[in-house]
């Protein structure tokens, strides 16, 4: 097993594509026409509209299958790699002898508090305390559903020596939480941990934890690799032209996140999330830039865990399936996982 070393200097990459824009008061903005978060006016709008039409009601309190959780202690193997759904955006990945975790997200509501806002459906599949030792956490926005202070307080109590791997600005929120290993990254910026190589990649966003910090800390999703082994965690976002760049300089992909729900009504999400049918065109996205090369297994995320928006909450897995199919995609590489299920990642290409 290999063993420890210090983090790497995060570095910028070469031949940025699309960078995010931050203005002389640090507030961030997405490089893209029509990319700015919703007013609060519409905010309102969207509030009457809900009020006045009759959503899908909620399922049942862990009515969703579930499945037990595979999990290698303490670490797997250099040549192992394996991801594990926890729910939501939240998943165990051991990949080549280390474990790391993404958004993790473990308390009942995705809230400032724990007496309102949105409440699981599902419980997490995997608790802190059944973690093995993880070494690197890569957090995408500061977000409730993604940015969870009781889970990383915990984590970072039991996991004293973990390397937390976060956006521009996201320190600011977190290093009071017990934290004592923070790389920050800019898009396309790339940092080394006990050789996982991390780049940070660009979403399609926003920031906020209360109604005074919007945009004050960046967003993203992850490339990373170690041993050759390669993945991807979109993060949190709407589609953006970027995906195919992120697969030709990253890729190609064993394993890929991308976020399937959490898109109706669209006039309002459309800035924010993608639909399931945009999910399947960033994938194809990403594998573009290699035709011969295996497709690697996506997992669907952010979905049936929390009711954030409109639709019925066990469509986004329907639609992305057809959507899969509609284009010609292999069946075996679409995967809607149970939550706490754990699948071995075969490599794209030859090691």
């Amino acid at each position: 097993m290999e063993t420890r070393k210090e983090a790497a200097p995060a570095r910028a990459a070469a031949t940025v594509a699309a960078t995010a824009r931050r203005d002389a008061d640090g507030i961030f903005h997405n490089p893209w026409p029509d990319s700015e978060p919703r007013a609060f006016r519409e905010v309102l709008l969207w509030s009457a509209q809900r009020e006045m039409q009759r959503l899908p009601k909620d399922p049942p309190r862990g009515s969703f299958p579930t499945a037990t959780p595979t999990i290698s202690y303490p670490r797997a193997s250099d040549s192992y790699f394996s991801a594990t759904w926890i729910g939501h955006s939240s998943a165990l990945l051991q990949l080549g002898g280390i474990n790391v975790l993404t958004d993790p997200v473990f308390s009942q509501r995705a809230s400032p508090v724990q007496w309102a806002g949105p409440r699981r459906i599902m419980d997490p599949a995997l608790g802190i305390d059944a973690l093995p030792p993880i070494d690197v956490v890569l957090l995408s926005h500061n977000h409730y559903d993604h940015l969870d202070e009781h889970a990383v307080r915990r984590i970072a109590k039991a996991h004293p020596h973990v390397t937390w791997i976060v956006p521009l600005g996201l320190t600011a929120y977190i290093r009071n939480w017990g934290l004592r290993n923070i790389i920050e990254l800019d898009w396309w910026q790339e940092t080394s941990v006990i050789g996982l190589r991390v780049t940070a990649t660009p979403a399609r966003h926003f920031s906020a934890r209360g109604v005074l910090d919007r945009n004050k800390s960046l967003w993203c999703g992850f490339a990373f690799e170690r041993h050759g082994r390669r993945g991807y965690f979109a993060g949190d976002t709407a589609y953006h032209p970027e995906f195919g760049a992120i697969g030709a300089r990253f890729g190609p992909f064993d394993f890929v996140m991308i976020p399937i729900g959490a898109y109706d009504p669209r006039w309002f999400m459309n800035t924010m999330h993608v639909n399931p049918e945009e999910a399947v065109q960033i994938y194809q996205d990403l594998v573009s830039a290699h035709p011969d090369n295996p497709h690697p297994l996506m997992l669907a995320i952010h979905w049936g865990t929390f009711r954030l928006t409109d639709e019925a909450m066990d469509e986004p897995p329907r639609r992305a399936a057809a959507r899969w199919a509609a284009v010609g995609l292999d069946a075996d590489r679409l995967w809607i996982a149970r939550f706490g299920e754990t699948r071995v990642v075969q490599p794209s290409t030859a090691l």
